[in-house]
């Protein structure tokens, strides 16, 4: 089983950054892409950054040339970079990894429990 945890979430006026984190813990060969997830009250979740276990991101359009996603492979651990946040950019955001747990390959999805972002105008 793996666990993943989130923080850095909190209340910041528009204009303003914060940095998220998500660690994962428990049953790890290997953490192959992981990502990070957005989604407000009556809206479905929304992508917001991925990034594969060679480096390389993708981002949804809200985050394009605002965000950067980055990852510490040593520790297993995921960042959001969010910058120039704006009033819209308010939602939980979610962390998402996929695990390798076995030496053969057994993979499994991860959910974090989500971190509250608050943007104020």
């Amino acid at each position: 089983q793996v666990q993943l945890v989130e923080s850095g979430g909190g209340l910041v006026q528009a204009g303003g950054s914060l940095r998220l984190s998500c660690v994962a813990s428990g049953v790890i060969f290997s953490i192959n892409a992981v990502g990070w997830y957005r989604q407000v009250p009556g809206k479905e979740r929304e992508l917001v950054a991925t990034i594969t276990s060679r480096g390389n991101s993708n981002y949804g359009d809200s985050a394009k040339g605002r965000f950067t996603i980055s990852r510490d492979y040593a520790k297993d651990t995921v960042y959001l970079q969010m910058n120039s946040l704006k009033p819209e950019d308010t939602a939980v955001y979610y962390c998402n990894m996929e695990v390798t747990t076995t030496p053969t390959g057994f993979r499994i999805i991860s959910w974090g429990q989500g971190t509250q972002v608050t943007v104020s105008s």
